[in-house]
């Protein structure tokens, strides 16, 4: 059986308070965004994650790609020897 929640009023709307163990549990945030999904006597909330292509990413860069000189001769910063 899943968890009970109390609907409230929260000025001129209502809402469902999610507990902080919830969010833990499903990785998010305050601010963070759901999709919500409407049946007959159901809510299913989904969380929206983004999805990031890399070709769109590098299209929003003003100047294009940066460049750093000599960047294969620098030490290695990371686990990225590993």
């Amino acid at each position: 059986m899943g968890m009970k929640l109390n609907i409230q009023k929260w000025g001129n709307s209502a809402a469902v308070r999610l507990p902080v163990s919830m969010l833990a549990q499903l990785g998010v945030h305050i601010g963070d965004t759901f999709e919500v999904d409407l049946d007959k006597d159901a809510v299913t909330l989904r969380v929206a994650k983004p999805k990031y292509r890399l070709a769109d990413l590098l299209a929003e860069m003003p100047d294009g790609l940066p460049m750093v000189e000599g960047w294969d001769a620098l030490p290695p910063a990371g686990r990225e020897t590993c």
